[in-house]
């Protein structure tokens, strides 16, 4: 549980910066090099890799590096465990709303 706990972190806290979501959401067309995922930011290229290594690390996307090119792709599945775990949260609260919606519609028949 710690290990799948410590994984759900690294990737929330990935997906918490909105230029980390942005990269992301510029991946899903495919691979992008590091210079592309920049654009249309404006900031360095420095700054950039950072993002990037933050997104690699939490198991998102992964780089190749070509010479003096560094491509990112998306790596397929890696939201999975985030989703189930979204998934059991509202599984749990729908189940819990559900039990008190039936128990006013009791107390209301009554």
């Amino acid at each position: 549980m710690v290990k799948r706990s410590s994984a759900l972190t690294t990737v929330y806290a990935a997906l918490a910066d909105p230029t980390r979501r942005r990269m992301l959401e510029d991946l899903r067309d495919g691979t992008r090099t590091v210079s592309e995922l920049r654009h249309p930011s404006t900031i360095t290229l420095a700054a950039v890799g950072k993002h990037i290594a933050v997104l690699e690390a939490a198991g998102l996307v992964r780089t190749v590096k070509s010479g003096r090119v560094r491509s990112c792709h998306l790596v397929p599945g890696a939201l999975g465990e985030a989703q189930k775990w979204i998934e059991e949260q509202n599984r749990f609260w729908n189940e819990r709303l559900d039990a008190l919606a039936d128990h006013l519609q009791t107390k209301d028949d009554s």
